[in-house]
């Protein structure tokens, strides 16, 4: 029915049998779909398998382990020594091989990969192109949001990728600019798709909580660019990481590779320098040298930007196109200006930074007034690598300038003890003028905002675009954005004497 076998010689079960989709929940089968039960960190998927036949699920497809109780289910059971690269295999036959219609480009590293795909989607839009994009922030389409029920994984598994790209080549697109994480290289989740062109931004630490090492984080992501995955590599070697990258490409000479940087790479950011809100980038590549300016600040932003420009013109984009894509894009949640009423107002970031460089690049990019302060918001997430937090709190104090420890999504850690972390971090850095620690990421919030005079910079870290807080297992109703400006409101009607009271704490 199914093998272990090279892409194409997937075999579906014959008409007696047939098969219209195909998922790993058995929550959400329907019928007539093939089940895929595999190994989880608690439970084997094959403990559900009972439950998927009796929603309509015709055949199992899971490993040894799971063999006896797929069998018990009576349905045609497929025993695969590789259930993940199989259950691949089965979601691109069964949807048509979408990405074979799509011109396909990917982005791989620790930080920049949101920022860069909404850049990469702007500037192939400016050419004309209809893009879908797949990440963290969401699924789009011609810039639309498409509704999904998706959790906060920034690559789908394969069966849900390859439905999703099935829906917009259904739509019209003609290109997706997806995020690839190294869970998804590692979990196989984007086998059998051959991106187009392959992007990679940088190496940072995230993530140990998955990878044993830095060393195995960095070759997950390196594969995406092996010559069976990616036929264009654009590779950013102001990394060191991206340095080894490229060498590897050069070496083994299947795959064609642009380089970042700069300098000495072909596309190349001769200088940079902060413009308004923004940054001014002087830029020189293969079709040649341009000035132009984005909407986003720091030097980072600016490399976003230029690999979002090589990405594009390596496709066939004009290069003027892709810069006039890229200008004047926006991101939420990554360095995303929050606009708050009156003289006594500071200017107010949000950014889901949430490693140590990621909070090093958001300090060094905020540019207070004159005598002015950064005020950094900052937290780590529960159940995740714990060894980071002192780091991020070091970063956060980079500023000079005052730092409120506070909560990200504490999931089921005790939270006081990840302020702990992260505030001894900022404390042993010696740099930081001010670190308070705030029990509730909205106190902290309002409290950064009181500590906050006009010439000041209050950046609000760590969860960006997410829309909940994870508090245990549950998941609270939580916007940075929209609490900015809630608290805002309540400070300035408490100084005008309106009587408005701040209702909730969480």
């Amino acid at each position: 029915m199914f093998a272990d076998s090279p892409p194409g010689a997937i075999e579906l079960p014959d008409a007696s049998v047939p098969v219209t989709g195909i998922t790993l929940d058995s929550r959400t089968v329907t019928q007539g779909d093939l089940y895929v039960a595999l190994s989880g960190s608690r439970t084997h998927g094959a403990s559900f398998a009972a439950g998927a036949v009796e929603r309509g699920a015709v055949a199992i497809l899971t490993d040894e382990a799971g063999r006896s109780q797929a069998e018990a289910t009576g349905v045609p059971v497929v025993v695969a020594r590789d259930a993940r690269a199989t259950m691949a295999d089965a979601a691109a036959v069964l949807f048509g091989r979408p990405g074979d219609e799509l011109l396909m480009f990917g982005l791989t590293g620790t930080n920049g990969k949101t920022t860069t795909t909404f850049l990469l989607e702007a500037a192939l839009a400016a050419g004309g192109r209809r893009v879908g994009t797949i990440g963290t922030n969401g699924f789009r389409l011609d810039a639309q949001e498409l509704p999904s029920n998706r959790t906060t994984v920034t690559t789908p598994e394969s069966p849900d990728l390859q439905a999703l790209l099935a829906v917009m080549r259904e739509r019209g697109a003609q290109c997706v600019a997806m995020e690839v994480s190294s869970h998804a290289l590692a979990l196989q989740r984007v086998e059998r798709i051959t991106f187009d062109v392959a992007g990679f931004t940088n190496l940072g630490r995230d993530h140990l909580d998955f990878h044993p090492t830095m060393e195995d984080y960095f070759e997950a992501k390196a594969l995406l660019f092996e010559p069976e995955r990616c036929r264009i590599a654009v590779v950013n070697t102001d990394d060191p990481h991206g340095q080894e990258l490229a060498r590897r490409i050069t070496e083994r000479g299947q795959v064609r590779l642009e380089t970042t940087g700069m300098a000495d790479s072909d596309h190349q950011i001769i200088a940079t320098r902060p413009q308004g809100p923004g940054t001014w980038i002087h830029y020189r590549g293969p079709q040649g040298e341009r000035e132009f300016t984005i909407d986003l600040p720091g030097d980072y932003n600016a490399r976003n930007a230029v690999m979002a420009v090589a990405m594009a013109t390596a496709a066939g984009v004009e290069l003027d196109e892709a810069i006039a894509g890229v200008a004047h894009a926006q991101v939420p949640g990554r360095m995303q200006l929050v606009r708050l009423d009156g003289e006594q107002a500071p200017t107010v970031y949000v950014d889901f930074a949430h490693t140590p460089q990621a909070i090093e690049q958001a300090v060094r990019s905020a540019r207070p007034g004159p005598g002015g302060r950064i005020v950094v918001v900052t937290g780590a997430g529960g159940d995740r690598d714990s060894a980071k937090r002192a780091p991020m709190g070091a970063a956060a104090a980079s500023g000079l300038g005052i730092v409120v420890v506070t909560d990200d999504n504490p999931r089921t850690e005790d939270p006081s003890a990840i302020r702990a972390a992260v505030a001894e971090g900022a404390r042993a850095a010696g740099q930081a003028e001010v670190v308070e620690v705030q029990d509730g990421r909205r106190a902290a919030i309002r409290r950064a905002l009181e500590l906050a005079g006009p010439a000041d910079v209050v950046l609000v870290l760590g969860k960006g675009h997410e829309k909940g807080q994870i508090v245990g297992t549950t998941i609270h109703d939580f916007v940075d954005v929209d609490v900015v400006h809630e608290q805002w409101k309540l400070l300035v009607g408490a100084a005008q004497g309106t009587g408005d009271e701040q209702r909730e704490v969480h």
